[in-house]
């Protein structure tokens, strides 16, 4: 699969296939395009170069054993994705995680945002044209990420969050670190507007570029900083609060005209709100315990001690207590959403009773707004399909998950 194959298929108008192993293309994404000159008169989008198969394996998980799938979805924010997945169970199963531990992923939830908008800062910066902002952005990431080494002891696919809480508490000298981070952050976003906001360059590259209104892209699907662009008010932290969300202040950044110089003002913007956050759930963090009496995690376990006990052997006892069908969670569906650092991340489980999901399906951002490149860069220049990929803030891992 070459990067860049040409193709005429008539004489004012050629196909250029761009990727699937194309760097600007963020991951393994094809993109099928036809151009007239420079111009693109039509482009599809071909995914399924990355497809991991995580919504299938999950049924074949207990659901505290199916957490570690949600970590390789968007694997830029592992966090999130624990969280999302946490509070769908949750809900379906009538846990209520104590007041720290909401305080706690709510924190840890707005650390993972800022890693994803500084890693999309960095790449989308780079596609452009702008080095020095790509070696600032991963400065701050790279101290975001020792964070959550404290934390949890893992960097990228850090399984941290239970159904019901988190794995281990939180030491006070580690808050102290972040929350004068977050002093730093603040500045150092500022110098981030000082290299692109007003640089003439980037200017040109981003305004009036990938133009999608509020009503398009609400028929689109498009969620999180990619629809706020447009002046649409939807961010779930906000609408349908989770975890310590409705315990915190902040804003909801929106666009005016929905282009590509709006969503990058909207997510600059995201950062400033999210510093904010965390300095917030430090200095309200509530003492007590980090894992709710009612966690799967803790049931599940002693019910297998229990089946152990009672079998003469280790390994027998094992397989009855992981083959059993047993009335473990209530029967029922749901659809639960968070706000993710790309857009909306939504699970919909199924339950039968027993302590495996029977189904599974992630509703993806990345995957939704993969379908809107054609109508965002039709009609563009071939390097405009570049800023405008970078703009969608895509990771192919939660789009062929």
């Amino acid at each position: 699969m070459g990067q860049l194959e040409i193709e005429r298929v008539g004489e004012t108008t050629f196909v250029l296939q761009m990727g699937p192993h194309h760097p600007a293309t963020h991951g393994v994404l094809k993109l099928v395009c036809e151009f007239e000159g420079e111009r693109v008169v039509k482009i599809t989008p071909d995914v399924g170069y990355l497809h991991r198969g995580v919504e299938k394996l999950s049924e074949s998980k207990t659901y505290a054993g199916a957490m570690t799938l949600t970590d390789r979805l968007d694997y830029i924010s592992s966090m999130t994705n624990n969280i999302g997945y946490c509070v769908a169970v949750e809900r379906l199963m009538g846990i209520e995680p104590p007041p720290r531990a909401k305080f706690i992923r709510t924190m840890v939830a707005e650390l993972t945002r800022l890693s994803s908008h500084l890693l999309w800062l960095a790449t989308h910066a780079l596609d452009i044209g702008a080095m020095t902002v790509f070696l600032y952005a991963f400065r701050e990431r790279e101290q975001i990420l020792q964070f959550f080494e404290k934390i949890c002891g893992a960097r990228l696919t850090v399984s941290y969050p239970r159904i019901g809480g988190v794995r281990v508490d939180i030491r006070e000298n580690v808050l102290d670190e972040i929350y004068r981070f977050m002093e730093t952050m603040l500045k150092r976003v500022d110098e981030y507007e000082t290299l692109l906001t007003e640089n003439r360059i980037w200017i040109a590259r981003t305004k009036g570029i990938g133009v999608i209104t509020a009503q398009e892209a609400v028929s689109l699907g498009l969620t999180g900083p990619a629809l706020r662009g447009s002046g649409v008010y939807y961010d779930i932290r906000k609408l349908i609060p989770y975890d310590a969300y409705s315990e915190v202040d902040f804003e909801v950044p929106l666009g005016e005209n929905g282009d590509t110089y709006d969503r990058y003002l909207c997510r600059i913007r995201e950062m400033r709100q999210s510093a904010l956050i965390v300095k917030q759930c430090i200095e309200k963090m509530p003492a007590g315990e980090i894992i709710s009496e009612q966690s799967p995690d803790i049931d599940m376990a002693f019910q297998g001690k229990r089946k152990i006990v009672a079998d003469d052997s280790l390994l027998s006892g094992f397989i009855k207590f992981i083959d059993e069908k047993q009335e473990i969670m209530p029967k029922g569906e749901i659809y639960s959403a968070i706000e993710a650092p790309k857009g909306e991340l939504g699970f919909y489980i199924i339950s039968d009773g027993s302590g495996r999901p029977y189904r599974m399906r992630v509703r993806a951002p990345s995957f939704i707004h993969i379908s809107a490149i054609p109508e965002l860069c039709e009609g563009h220049l071939l390097a405009d399909v570049i800023a405008i990929i970078g703009t969608l803030d895509i990771v192919m891992g939660e789009a062929d998950r």
